[in-house]
């Protein structure tokens, strides 16, 4: 993926602590676990038994000495069938390198144990783990910002942020998510008719998503994105909805507009409902500081297609922001604790 720098700096000015949303001239916009799903596919609904607060992994694996992630593969790569170690050992740097990206930049155990349990077949909710991750990635960057602070190596899923403002913007940029193209799987054997082509469209929106082109981090470039999303997008480059496929060319799990797609009620659920969700939850808990960000659906019903009203805050009232977790049980505390219902008594008479 190309790192689209200069977006990628001018957008972090606008981020909101409060409402984990971007301010932007057009309005407030932010990642939902709706884009979660929809570029990644990754779990969202599942129940989190929360057991993966400070476990501990059946086994270890040797990381200090080990090369680098080239070293690690060597290391730990077999001949023959994928055992479940060594697809946890995989796993483990998949988790590492590629999704949450490490600030070590190196191999780490901090994910195997997690690595193990996608590896055993076991499932949960993985999705909000890393939005819980890019919000707090941001609240880093805007911490910094606010101190005039370098921002340095803070680790963390920006390739996702990348992805998420590559679409947002995509109108503005000029991208066409559909117009994106793919070498096809072709037998070495085979040979194309003159009416076939060697590439093909992309399958999804993440596969359309992860190739648009990216930039440098010159300041003239991030000068010209601030002023853009300073003043807002124009109506006709603004995209609340991405998903919106009349041609149907991708597959769609979630669309606001299709009750079709829609009859899962435990993934509406999830996208639409107000909650805390975990951080740094991979680890050990003595170093890894676990804590929460709020997911607030609230203040973005317009990417969701579902009508604004005044925003509220559900947990204002209820729990600190951002609170180291100490225990299993006090994190079960913090999910479960239902939204101040005071919030969603809305006057509407003044």
């Amino acid at each position: 993926m190309e790192r689209n720098e200069s977006l990628l700096i001018a957008a972090s000015y606008f981020w909101s602590d409060t409402l984990n949303a971007f301010v932007f001239g057009h309005g407030l916009a932010s990642l939902t676990l709706a884009h979660v799903l929809m570029l990644t596919g990754m779990e969202i609904a599942t129940a989190d038994d929360s057991h993966l607060f400070d476990s501990k992994p059946s086994s270890k694996v040797e990381t200090h000495s080990s090369g680098g992630w080239s070293g690690y593969i060597q290391k730990y790569r077999k001949t023959g069938a994928v055992g479940q170690r060594e697809y946890a050992i995989f796993l483990n740097m998949w988790l590492d390198k590629f999704v949450f990206c490490g600030r070590s930049g190196g191999p780490t155990s901090v994910y195997l144990s997690v690595a193990e349990k996608l590896a055993n077949g076991g499932r949960f909710p993985l999705g909000r783990y890393l939005l819980g991750s890019i919000y707090h990635l941001l609240h880093q960057v805007t911490k910094k910002l606010l101190l005039g602070q370098p921002i340095g190596n803070l680790g963390g899923p920006w390739w996702f942020i990348n992805m998420w403002l590559s679409v947002h913007m995509h109108k503005r940029l000029g991208f066409d998510l559909f117009a994106q193209r793919f070498p096809r799987d072709i037998a070495e054997d085979y040979e194309l008719d003159d009416e076939e082509s060697a590439t093909r469209s992309p399958l999804n929106y993440g596969e359309a998503a992860i190739v648009l082109p990216g930039t440098g981090g010159n300041e003239d470039q991030v000068s010209r994105f601030f002023q853009t999303l300073y003043e807002g997008l124009a109506k006709d480059q603004r995209t609340w909805m991405p998903y919106e496929d009349p041609e149907t060319k991708f597959p769609l799990t979630f669309h606001p507009f299709d009750d079709a797609l829609n009859k899962d009620h435990d993934l509406m659920m999830a996208i639409i409902s107000p909650r805390a969700i975990p951080v740094n939850f991979f680890g050990s808990g003595k170093t890894s500081n676990p804590t929460y960000e709020f997911y607030n659906p609230s203040a973005l019903a317009h990417q969701l297609a579902i009508r604004q009203l005044p925003i509220g805050l559900c947990y204002a009232d209820v729990v600190n922001p951002r609170e180291t977790i100490t225990s299993g049980l006090e994190w079960i505390r913090i999910a479960q604790l239902p939204p101040n219902a005071d919030t969603l008594d809305i006057d509407l008479s003044a």
